[in-house]
């Protein structure tokens, strides 16, 4: 036994590492490097101390055996890593202005942010449709969702510590937070219009159903295929292809690359991609999210 293992707690063994890494695969699609044996245990350790469990093992068999919905949930969002930022990856959303901008007047569009984290992703694209148009009522509808059901709890309340958005322009600050007083000092809050363009919804991406149809002008998927094998990531962007309009737009990670996926999609250059023109189905009237 190493010394790390005679430090921890409970018993975790090799094959407890093995034995998540296949249930969080199964569960969520996520597919755990070698690599992250202790994040695994510094992460689970507290599901056992919640659920009373003498041992990792223990744990899982319950998990698998009579695992309620909500511990399979909390397990999951264990598992996560939810690192965001307001206008990670400015350019995507430079591009995503000049989407915004080609639209023709009237026209309702639809965005959706499908690893929404804790919001900061999806209130950077209201930002940015409310600069285009000049308004904190532009006509956009955007749907966020994300498997951890935590962190989308904290997008919908919309309050983030000050540090957060000191990125942000003064302009910025002014007119799309509000900041906290007494009880609520060092804390601001997204204005109620941006959160009122947005739809939070809990969505695990291997689902088989998504009950979302679109089209969507513009699809937000960033760094969340790095955490997915190439045969999840066809299989997910087989998926989002068909909700993309004609036109419209989706947005990987950095850190992300498809070549595999060269017959669905096609690079415009700094990890944005089009549909290709065999993968776009026929249109509908576009449905809100």
């Amino acid at each position: 036994m190493s010394q790390d293992q005679e430090q921890r707690q409970y018993s975790y063994l090799p094959r407890d590492f093995e034995r998540v890494r296949q249930l969080i695969h199964a569960r969520a699609g996520i597919a755990l490097a070698d690599s992250k044996s202790d994040m695994v245990y510094s992460r689970l350790v507290r599901r056992l101390r919640a659920t009373g469990s003498g041992s990792f093992k223990e744990y899982l068999d319950t998990l698998e055996s009579a695992g309620s919905a909500e511990e399979w949930q909390a397990f999951t969002n264990a598992l996560t890593t939810n690192l965001t930022a307001f206008f990670r990856e400015a350019h995507h959303f430079e591009s995503l202005a000049g989407l915004l901008k080609s639209r023709p007047r009237g026209e309702r569009i639809l965005l959706w942010s499908a690893a929404a984290s804790t919001g900061e992703e999806p209130y950077s694209i209201a930002m940015t449709a409310a600069e285009v148009f000049g308004t904190l009522t532009p006509p956009v509808t955007i749907l966020a969702t994300d498997i951890d059901t935590q962190v989308l709890a904290t997008a919908e309340r919309g309050v983030y510590p000050l540090e957060r958005i000191e990125k942000l322009s003064a302009e910025r600050q002014r007119r799309f937070f509000r900041r906290g007083t007494g009880s609520n000092a060092g804390y601001c809050k997204v204005v109620d219009e941006l959160r009122q363009l947005i739809r939070f919804r809990q969505l695990n991406l291997l689902d088989p159903v998504w009950p979302m149809q679109g089209p969507f002008q513009a699809i937000f998927c960033r760094n969340v295929m790095i955490y997915f094998d190439k045969p999840t990531q066809l299989e997910i962007i087989s998926k989002l292809v068909p909700r993309l309009s004609a036109d419209g737009l989706l947005y990987a990670g950095h850190s992300e690359s498809f070549f595999h996926a060269a017959h669905l999609i096609r690079p415009l250059g700094r990890t944005i991609y089009a549909a290709t023109a065999s993968s776009v189905p026929v249109r509908r009237r576009p449905v809100a999210a």
